[in-house]
């Protein structure tokens, strides 16, 4: 938890500084700035943020996803007593387990707590899986929980959302400026709030490879948990099995970046990727192993 807070404060301190050294460079007054800054603030990280607190709730509407309160199934019963078992083992409060009709391997994990979270597991999965590679991949849903993923992304995004709204409007007041002839009225016209928006595309682009940047990073992480928890061959077991049955995922959009399964792109569109290639998250954990070794 301290870490993740150490980050938000460095990295809101970070964007501070750097917005400092714009303004200086465009030549705008930082008291006009105030304004600005807080309106930033509250749409920047007010949809991340309540994004964060729904997840649970929207994965299991868009989903479909059914909680398993009393296991029916031999199947069910397991699923329980293996997140039971990993979560104890990291840390964490025991996460709701569900189970969701997707014909490819996938799972997931949400939540805006790690001691009240989801676990997720797509019928394609059960059907398609060992144990000894499901409860690989529920370690690695299960790490994600206890790294506290899905709060550090809701913040890193909060960040980029404001970042990117305060840069779009300074930059584009000083271009509009110009444009304008220094009119003395100070008043923007319909000009200014297109370059606004064509500026917010530019940088929010620039935004999502960075976020994009760090969600591959959070999967190497979760691969190393998950191989922790469950044992490193099994882990690369289920990686093995994910990039045989790799398909077009069916998760929504709102859930596709905490899945397990993903990582197909090359050229610019790999910088736009959720996740790492499969090969490399393989390549990653049997590295790992040797250095042990």
């Amino acid at each position: 938890m301290f870490s993740r807070i150490a980050l938000f404060l460095l990295t809101n301190l970070a964007v501070l500084f750097l917005a400092g050294i714009v303004m200086s460079l465009l030549g705008v007054n930082p008291a006009n700035m105030s304004g600005l800054l807080v309106m930033a603030a509250i749409f920047g990280f007010g949809g991340s943020l309540i994004s964060l607190l729904m997840s649970k709730f929207m994965a299991k509407r868009t989903t479909g996803a059914q909680v398993i309160t009393e296991p029916r199934t031999p199947s069910e019963r397991w699923l329980l007593e293996t997140v039971r078992r990993q979560a104890q083992a990291a840390g964490i409060g025991m996460p709701e387990v569900a189970i969701y009709d997707g014909p490819e391997i996938n799972a997931f994990a949400t939540g805006a707590n790690r001691n009240n979270a989801l676990v997720a597991v797509s019928t394609g999965l059960l059907q398609n899986m060992s144990q000894d590679e499901a409860e690989a991949v529920l370690g690695h849903e299960v790490s994600h929980v206890a790294n506290g993923d899905m709060v550090t992304m809701a913040l890193l995004q909060g960040v980029l959302n404001t970042f990117v709204i305060v840069l779009a409007r300074m930059v584009g007041g000083v271009i509009d400026t110009y444009l304008s002839g220094n009119r003395e009225d100070g008043r923007r016209g319909l000009a200014y709030f297109a370059i606004v928006m064509v500026l917010e595309l530019v940088f929010g682009l620039f935004a999502t490879m960075i976020a994009m940047w760090f969600s591959r990073r959070r999967e190497f992480r979760a691969d190393a948990g998950g191989a922790q928890l469950a044992g490193r061959q099994k882990m690369i077991s289920a990686l093995e099995r994910l990039s045989l049955n790799h398909g077009q995922s069916t998760l929504p959009a709102q859930v596709q970046a905490f899945g397990i399964s993903g990582g197909i792109g090359q050229g610019l569109r790999r910088l736009f990727l959720s996740h790492p290639p499969l090969t490399e998250r393989i390549a990653a954990l049997r590295a790992a192993n040797a250095t042990v070794m």
